[in-house]
């Protein structure tokens, strides 16, 4: 006898279930998704408009899912601003705002979509993965009436958020998060009182979930990380790339290493805000990423990540990341030394001058060390090695440690520190290391045409990052950057 239609997603979802609980492995998926972008306009659309650029968003975010779940994903996770965008006011955005219930609450959109009055996109995506039994991770609006009587109670009485939300296989909402660190610009959102920390179970693993600035800051990145230790984060993000430690494969990798744990970063693609780099990261280094500012054309990125990572007999040691920069006797070279920018951040910069060599670079608390030989120096490009301890930011203002090894654009230099993306010196081997007065360190390496070197280099026990074996591209940066969260000023409702 066949099943009925109302059993299968239940039988599909056991079975998955039993898959995953029988691998140390799981098949996670993300999209980076070419978003179909509003006009520009200061006034509300209409609700039925709305929704039509939000369907069409979403036809394209569910071929992918579809695809994903063909290809036997567990879960996919898609980008921030994927199905509305970001081109708008306070006042244009609330018609492409559902209220979006605290997921306590056991709720299937897909076959109750009127229990919290009208939620059309919650409907669809719930319909998604309950359709192709996949766990669904999308960005969407929040809105919240408030009352006069609340002091922090916008004039137009709700609160608005920048809001994550995640649909189990069955199409049950199992998670929420409201974005605390907003980025410059997001006016169009309210912060939330508190910081969250949203994590869920699922047969294969502990996840946590937040949004794009997020990852740079204690709360909520470190909380979910480091206090409640979760397997895998979900990261919807809409990431403007900037070169030369910001670029988003570099950085989201590195933090995936930095803190051992998986990351699966779904970015939008938008190449004229330098929005693209999506990947699967994981603590041993990426197994799979994209990075592409050629075109306008999304991609979808599956990989096998182990289900609990601490667990895997490769997850890596804990780092002493200043044992070796502190016992060592300072290189030559701090004599040396001429100032650079990097946007806005003063660096300390010595220039290497010769092909092998050692030097020492110092700012503030901080000294950077560097041991390296290039394999073939081109004459027209310069390197300097630098340091930065200091706050970066403009309206969060947030600390940076870093130390680096990086490419100038020119043999001027006071172009280090500008952007660039394409180098033609090889490096034999490097060493870099630096008095970092912080366990949360993110190692990076990039190559020529913003490409990351999986494999290619090592972070030893003693806090030193390492090429293995000699560098098969020309190197554009190789950068230890450290975060002091202790020393950031308060968040702005703090």
């Amino acid at each position: 006898m066949l099943l009925s239609q109302a059993l299968l997603p239940a039988v599909v979802f056991a079975h998955a279930a039993l898959q995953a609980l029988a691998s140390n492995t799981f098949l996670a998926a993300v999209y980076e998704h070419a978003v179909i972008l509003p006009d520009p306009t200061e006034q509300p659309v209409s609700p039925s408009d709305a929704l039509a650029l939000m369907n069409k968003n979403m036809d394209v975010l569910e071929g992918a899912i579809k695809e994903a779940a063909r290809q036997g994903a567990h879960i996919i996770v898609t980008p921030e601003d994927g199905i509305y965008g970001w081109r708008f006011t306070r006042e244009a955005i609330y018609p492409y705002l559902e209220d979006i219930p605290d997921p306590m609450v056991n709720w299937i959109p897909c076959t109750d979509p009127s229990r919290f009055g009208s939620a059309p996109v919650q409907e669809r995506l719930s319909c998604m993965a309950r359709n192709n039994s996949i766990y669904v991770v999308a960005n969407i609006g929040d809105k919240k009436p408030c009352k006069s009587s609340d002091p922090s109670c916008p004039r137009d009485g709700r609160y608005q958020y920048n809001t994550d939300v995640v649909f189990d296989t069955q199409g049950k909402l199992v998670a929420r998060y409201h974005k605390y660190n907003l980025f410059r610009g997001e006016t169009q959102f309210n912060y939330p009182k508190e910081p969250e920390a949203v994590t869920f179970e699922t047969p294969f693993g502990k996840f946590g979930i937040f949004t794009c600035f997020d990852i740079l800051f204690y709360e909520p990145a470190m909380v979910l990380v480091s206090k409640m230790q979760v397997d895998t984060v979900l990261f919807p993000t809409a990431w403007m790339n900037v070169l030369p430690f910001l670029t988003a494969i570099e950085f989201h990798s590195a933090w995936a290493m930095g803190l051992r744990v998986n990351l699966l970063s779904a970015n939008t693609h938008n190449t004229s805000k330098a929005m693209t780099g999506s990947g699967l990261f994981t603590p041993e280094g990426p197994a799979a990423y994209h990075y592409d500012s050629a075109t306008e054309e999304g991609r979808l990125l599956l990989a096998d990540l182990s289900t609990h990572p601490r667990l895997s007999p490769s997850y890596p040691p804990a780092i002493n990341w200043s044992s070796y920069a502190t016992s060592i006797k300072k290189f030559p070279g701090e004599n040396n030394t001429f100032s650079g920018a990097v946007r806005r951040d003063i660096f300390t910069f010595s220039e290497l001058r010769h092909k092998d060599g050692n030097c020492t670079v110092c700012q503030g608390d901080l000294c950077c060390h560097l041991v390296y030989q290039m394999s073939n120096k081109s004459k027209d490009e310069v390197y300097v090695l630098g340091a930065f301890d200091g706050l970066h930011g403009s309206l969060i203002k947030y600390h940076w440690q870093i130390c680096t090894l990086l490419k100038c654009p020119s043999t001027n230099l006071s172009t280090c520190g500008q952007p660039v993306e394409t180098a033609q010196t090889k490096f034999e081997m490097f060493s870099l290391s630096g008095t970092f007065g912080t366990s949360y360190v993110f190692p990076e390496v990039l190559y020529s045409g913003v490409q990351l070197a999986p494999g290619e280099f090592e972070v030893l026990h003693d806090g030193r990052l390492k090429s293995k074996h000699g560098m098969s591209k020309p190197l554009v940066t190789v950068t230890l950057f450290g975060r002091l969260y202790e020393k950031d000023p308060p968040h702005p409702l703090r």
